[in-house]
């Protein structure tokens, strides 16, 4: 088999090729010839060294992939063999050979192909608990969503859109036209004009119901204030931390703390707001539940309101440039490896 391993932490040219003997699945395990494999931000993070719970390197990162079902282990029904899947696994994915446990791999949803089917799992089932399990998102509610143009972001604008919610974007300005097309309300550029201040004028002075950050720092504070009473703010990720390579990563993760917003049960109550966090990386010991809506969202493909956007896919050994495509913020959509 081939892989790419973080060699190290540092900048992509950490990510190195390997070759592997097949894995063989064990009980309850499958194994799958992969089509596609998603490139997330979560990655990046890892390489960099500023993701908790990741492995020291060298490992195989990646958490999704589909394909094709060549082999099952003890336990698992032989008619598995042949059949379409998207799978989960935690770090591992970026290879042409993936075995996993038999619940972690879902049918790929007729209609799409194996780089859509690759986009789904991670950028879904996230904003899929920010808006929804936990955001408690109503067809009453604005909703800003930062960094609309990646792959979370355009999956929160199709769920937003299937509760009926409106969605304040921000991103670039280059990246607007499409978001318009995908459902966007309102798009601002926050390096272009204050979106906060836009914010109110849009609800009328009240803030929104529901502001999700995958980039924290500063934006965490503006977003808090940001917040109309019983608004929720949702954080999801700290690309933030990085802005600058040549500080140690525990370092640059101290610096994006220290951006936020200084919270305490009081101040809370009294503004009536509240703020939560998603890691899905850290949600493997509740895997019946993601699962659960992991089911949901295959259904929503079916259903046409879930539609993932592959914006480019890159050859498995291209997994550096890959990488440098993703932190250039130079996507509209999920970034792929296929192998």
């Amino acid at each position: 088999m081939r892989e790419q391993v973080i060699t190290g932490h540092g900048g992509p040219t950490r990510l190195a090729g390997r070759q592997a003997p097949d894995p063989e699945p064990g009980p309850g395990e499958l194994r799958v010839r992969v089509a596609a494999v998603g490139v997330n931000f979560a990655d990046v993070l890892a390489r960099q060294g500023l993701y908790p719970g990741a492995p020291r390197p060298p490992f195989v990162p990646g958490y999704e992939a589909s394909g094709t079902v060549d082999a099952v282990g003890p336990g698992v029904e032989a008619s598995r063999i042949g059949s379409d899947v998207v799978a989960l696994t935690r770090f591992g994915a970026y290879t042409d050979v993936l075995v996993v446990p038999s619940a972690q791999a879902l049918p790929l949803p007729a209609g799409l192909t194996p780089e859509q089917g690759a986009a789904l799992p991670v950028s879904y089932l996230t904003a899929w608990a920010l808006l929804v399990v936990m955001g408690s998102l109503t067809a009453a509610d604005t909703v800003v969503v930062h960094n609309a143009g990646g792959a979370a972001g355009l999956a929160q604008l199709d769920i937003a859109a299937h509760v009926g919610a409106r969605v304040v974007g921000t991103a670039s300005a280059w990246k607007h036209p499409f978001l318009r097309e995908r459902g966007a309300a309102e798009l601002i550029d926050p390096r272009a004009e204050d979106w906060v201040r836009r914010v109110r004028t849009l609800t009328d002075g009240h803030g929104a119901e529901l502001i999700t950050d995958p980039r924290g720092g500063r934006l965490w504070r503006e977003s808090y204030r940001a917040l109309r009473p019983t608004g929720r703010l949702g954080v999801y990720g700290v690309s933030s931390a990085t802005a600058r390579p040549g500080l140690p990563g525990p370092v640059r993760l101290v610096r994006a703390a220290l951006g936020g917003p200084l919270l305490h049960p009081i101040a809370l109550m009294n503004r009536n707001v509240g703020v939560f966090g998603v890691h899905l990386g850290r949600m493997w010991q509740e895997t019946e539940k993601t699962l659960g809506w992991a089911e949901r969202l295959l259904a929503g493909v079916g259903e046409a309101w879930v539609r993932p956007h592959v914006d480019r896919a890159f050859p498995l050994e291209q997994a550096a440039a890959a990488h440098a495509y993703l932190e250039a913020r130079r996507n509209l959509g999920k970034v792929v490896l296929v192998p």
